[in-house]
């Protein structure tokens, strides 16, 4: 009897040391499964405020463009500031404004913008102090210019035309190419040279202003050339597309630039009204 009570106890004791095993081992899976629930709930804080500071940072850039953009606005170059790529940019962020790692990269595609802008109105600033050619074209297109715009001696012509004095690409529409032969030529007055740039710097306005321009161009047939001419008679006091430069005191040469429309009143008024409607803006919805 006491041998069967002995084994009683020890069966009975070994129960309950497994029974306190298995709860030991329940309590242990359960301080786990808390560990990772806490680890989880960290994770999510922790990108809650990932998201967070890159939505700040994403609004310091906003703010450094459009810090950038604002002494630009009024210059008469339209495509200067592209609010397209901007707006954009504001959307994209938007849609994933969940994603700290694509926020990160819409901020940086802001800054390089305001960067761009930046670095740009301060070599703008350079060129206008400054004739490099100390030449009547530089010294015309950095007036008309403020400094944006460019003068390229080179042989023009293969990109501009064998007869041509000066052209504008539209694929790089602050760059007037001219012409080295134009520096020399003895039927060629500086002030021939300075109405020529005022007709070319009317070709910056036309590309840097594409929608104004599409507007003004019924006026002129369509022909951006013809335009162009309307510009440099308008704007230039005393310009004529004809003149005659001696060569002595008996002989001289007749000199016809442009192309051989002189426009009337009313293209002239249109040129005023185009001038007055182009360049850079505040943003649409800025108010």
């Amino acid at each position: 009897m006491l041998g069967a009570a002995l084994a009683a106890v020890l069966v009975a004791t070994g129960a309950g040391a497994f029974w306190a095993a298995g709860a030991l081992d329940d309590a242990r899976g359960e301080i786990r499964d808390q560990q990772r629930r806490l680890e989880e709930q960290q994770r999510e804080i922790d990108q809650q405020r990932e998201v967070i500071e890159r939505k700040e940072e994403f609004g310091l850039a906003l703010g450094a463009v459009e810090g950038a953009v604002a002494p630009l606005v009024g210059l008469p170059y339209a495509s200067l500031v592209p609010w397209d790529r901007i707006d954009a940019v504001v959307e994209g962020a938007w849609s994933h404004r969940w994603s700290a790692d694509a926020l990160a990269l819409d901020t940086d595609s802001l800054r390089d913008l305001a960067d761009d802008l930046t670095t740009q109105r301060s070599n703008a600033e350079v060129e206008a102090a400054t004739n490099a050619t100390g030449t009547a074209w530089e010294a015309a297109l950095d007036q008309l210019g403020s400094g944006w715009v460019s003068t390229r001696f080179m042989d023009v012509s293969t990109e501009c035309g064998a007869d041509a004095m000066a052209c504008v690409w539209q694929a790089e529409p602050f760059v007037v190419r001219v012409g080295d032969h134009t520096r020399s030529d003895p039927t060629l007055t500086d002030w021939i040279r300075t109405g020529v740039a005022y007709h070319e710097f009317a070709h910056v306005l036309q590309f840097t202003n594409p929608g104004p321009t599409q507007a003004a161009l019924g006026a002129f047939g369509g022909d951006v050339e013809t335009m162009a001419d309307c510009y440099a008679l308008t704007e230039l006091d005393g310009w004529s597309l004809h003149h005659e430069v001696p060569i002595d005191e008996v002989s001289l040469w007749e000199v016809s630039v442009g192309y051989g429309v002189t426009c009337d009143d009313a293209q002239r008024a249109r040129i005023r009204e185009w001038v007055s409607s182009v360049g850079v803006q505040r943003h649409p919805d800025a108010g």
